[in-house]
């Protein structure tokens, strides 16, 4: 079990989320990725070797790609640059952990859309709009969608976070901020989604969550991981879409299935098949994003 419990780091707890715990280093933050894993709104029991791992590194390599595009909170994950009094925990901590600036963050998940995909194909059967938009009528299952959509939600603490418009968000937060979000969240989807496509890979969608330092917006959190982001291969997009199908993605979608499959509604343990299985899709999308294989 890699999971550290908030006694378990001699750091004040700042927060403590599904997967991330965030700790105060003094004039940074110490952000440190455990193996949980979580999907519809509950964490499995059941951990996924190394997954705190690849997420972290995946998200370095990321946060290193994208900011000449829009600043980020990354600021290193070398352990020797780690507070000295968690000196005695690198084992535990060495690449699951990044130092990150301090920032206010904005409770707003910032969606970014690229194919029809989960909510988006719910909400365009029923209206033919994905998040309020109204998109041109035939498109199925998997469908690029013709420009990425920027689809906000709001962060709920407790329970699923909620979707809503882009005029809504302009109503919650401003114009302005709606603005700077959106663009900075297209931008940095852009990006990431051409630096895939070179790998052989679709983003279908991903989350982005930003911040505050200063009046600078910033990218935070987690970037392009499997936790946060659909991946298919391009080669079995093409012939999944010849069949009206969805590719298997190098995400947490195995999870997804299983769950629907055995009808649970909330954390079940998992058996060892399909945690093997989670683990090889994340490994994969790592190796393939960042040309090298995953070590721990």
């Amino acid at each position: 079990m890699t999971t550290l419990t908030p006694g378990g780091i001699p750091l004040p707890l700042v927060c403590e989320g599904k997967v991330r715990a965030l700790y105060d280093a003094g004039p940074l933050y110490l952000m440190v990725a455990s193996d949980r894993i979580s999907a519809f709104d509950s964490v499995m029991p059941t951990e996924i070797p190394h997954k705190g791992m690849i997420l972290t590194q995946l998200s370095e390599y990321w946060f290193r790609a994208t900011e000449s595009v829009v600043p980020n909170h990354f600021v290193s994950t070398y352990p020797h640059t780690f507070p000295e009094v968690v000196q005695g925990h690198v084992s535990l901590l060495q690449g699951r952990s990044m130092l990150v600036a301090k920032c206010v963050p904005i409770l707003v998940e910032c969606v970014v859309r690229g194919f029809m995909a989960g909510s988006a194909w719910q909400e365009y059967q029923s209206s033919g709009t994905v998040a309020g938009v109204r998109l041109p009528s035939g498109l199925g299952p998997g469908s690029r969608i013709p420009e990425p959509l920027f689809c906000p939600a709001i962060k709920n603490h407790q329970g699923h976070d909620e979707n809503i418009s882009y005029a809504t968000l302009a109503d919650q937060v401003g114009a302005d901020i709606a603005s700077q979000l959106k663009a900075a969240s297209l931008a940095v989807y852009t990006c990431g989604a051409t630096i895939a496509e070179e790998k052989g890979l679709y983003v279908a969608d991903t989350k982005f969550e930003f911040g505050w330092i200063g009046n600078q917006l910033t990218l935070i959190d987690e970037l392009l991981t499997p936790d946060s982001s659909r991946y298919w291969d391009m080669a079995a997009y093409e012939d999944a879409m010849a069949t009206s199908t969805l590719p298997v993605g190098y995400d947490k979608q195995v999870l997804r299935d299983y769950l629907k499959a055995a009808g649970a509604s909330g954390p079940v343990a998992l058996p060892s098949s399909v945690v093997t299985r989670i683990l090889a899709q994340y490994s994969r999308v790592f190796e393939r994003i960042t040309g090298e294989p995953f070590h721990t």
